[in-house]
């Protein structure tokens, strides 16, 4: 069913909220939980659609996964090699870290598999993935350009490789590790620049034999995970949307609880606090291996930075927020090194710079980036291009227009964020969903 929104000018936001379980981390402990022996128990997971398609996944794969309250899941896990065929192709919907880390970790079982997604996940690019595997001696079939399906066959024997990736990619780097556990000898990948490592650290959590560093992670082959319950933090990500909303709303003074800190995910709080937003953190502490916080994010006068580029690779899914920052912020903001959004669940540098220039902010497109003069926005129609961070990002971006604002196409959303209009509203946001009639 197609859905639109309408946004427009909202107050303050204050008070205190809490955003949705992690979805990287939520990904991740039921795939982990799945091949470890015994039981685990998962709270605080996400209950968006691309997680609840990871879990469908193992349940075809012979994992049974109880939901006994919202948030939560207990995973019974099979082991390493307990893992079951198949009968029906898997789907992963919208979620491109459920294929390729499955890609990865289906490509050392015995049997053969298919991955599948919805339209956006299948024009995504998979040879970033299936390369590096090949050479591990998996044998993985996409289309000629590289695209799902994946049919991935079994039987293959895997082997331990170094393996310098060419792109920062959290999600290259776990899908290799997690065919590492499953190969001979050692496994070890090195990145241009270092990425979040939620994969490192559960691993670690569930017994694997790993070490790691910044940019560089080592995992032996043939571990025996052990169940362990992991307690989800806050995802980053969507907490990003009312970091950007509160510091650019004036009179706001909002709490945002129990957020995911990880360092390698937090970038675009160093950026907006080099843009001069008063985002202060309080209560840091460890939640499941993980750092958390509150954050606690008053109003402020934002100013153009040039984002430096050290900080890319750990905010590369919050830039759509950033460029909603930017819109609102005095000067000019260069964003550069960021060409890894080109292949996002859509092109967001594209998206973002359509749906801002349609709301009367000038932008200069480039090709790994863009630049961004802040400006009054005005209202108009923008196309989310079914992207659910772009649908959010606009939506934010909405509530400092001269004008109401359309966003179209913003079904997705559930995907990362159920809930999100109605969090919104409670913190002073105006975003009401619409069905179109036509």
């Amino acid at each position: 069913m197609s859905l639109d929104w309408i946004a427009s000018q909202g107050g303050p936001l204050r008070g205190r909220i809490r955003v949705p379980g992690d979805k990287s981390i939520s990904h991740r402990a039921v795939m982990f939980a799945a091949i470890a022996e015994g039981t685990s128990r998962i709270t605080g997971f996400l209950e968006g659609e691309d997680t609840r398609a990871t879990a469908r996944v193992f349940g075809q794969l012979g994992v049974r996964i109880e939901a006994r309250a919202p948030s939560e899941r207990i995973v019974h896990g099979v082991g390493l090699d307990g893992l079951r065929a198949p009968d029906a192709p898997l789907d992963c919907g919208n979620a491109g870290t459920g294929m390729r880390l499955l890609a990865g970790l289906l490509a050392g079982q015995k049997f053969d598999s298919v991955l599948v997604g919805d339209e956006s996940l299948s024009k995504r690019p998979m040879r970033r993935v299936t390369d590096p595997l090949a050479r591990m001696g998996a044998r993985i079939d996409a289309t000629g350009d590289g695209l799902p399906p994946l049919h991935v066959h079994g039987g293959a024997v895997l082997r331990g490789i170094d393996y310098a990736s060419p792109v920062a990619s959290a999600q290259v780097k776990s899908a290799v590790l997690l065919a590492g556990l499953y190969g001979d000898g050692r496994t070890r990948v090195v990145e241009p620049h270092p990425t979040r490592d939620y994969s490192e650290r559960m691993l670690r959590a569930f017994g694997a034999e790993i070490e790691f560093a910044p940019g560089e992670a080592v995992v032996a082959g043939r571990p025996r995970l052990r169940a362990t319950d992991v307690d989800v933090p806050a995802d980053f990500s969507s907490a990003a949307f009312f970091i950007v909303a509160a510091a650019t709303a004036p009179g706001s003074d909002l709490l945002i609880e129990a957020v995911g800190m990880n360092p390698r995910r937090t970038g675009l709080l160093e950026a907006l606090r080099l843009m001069g937003a008063d985002i202060a953190i309080e209560s840091p502490r460890e939640q499941g291996g993980e750092p958390v916080a509150d954050l606690r994010v008053r109003a402020s006068r934002l100013r153009g930075i040039d984002v430096p580029v050290a900080l890319v690779p750990d905010m590369i899914d919050e830039f759509p927020a950033l460029f909603a920052a930017a819109a609102c912020a005095d000067g000019l903001t260069t964003v550069s090194g960021a060409a890894e959004l080109r292949v996002k669940e859509s092109d967001r540098i594209a998206a973002m710079a359509a749906g801002l220039r349609t709301l009367g902010i000038v932008v200069d497109e480039r090709p790994d980036g863009a630049m961004i003069e802040g400006g009054q926005a005005r209202g108009g129609d923008v196309d989310s291009l079914g992207d659910h961070r772009i649908a959010m990002s606009l939506a934010v971006l909405a509530q400092r227009a001269s004008g109401e604002v359309r966003v179209r196409d913003v079904a997705n959303v559930a995907t990362s964020f159920p809930g999100f209009v109605e969090l919104a509203g409670d913190a002073g946001l105006r975003i009401a969903p619409v069905i179109p009639t036509a």
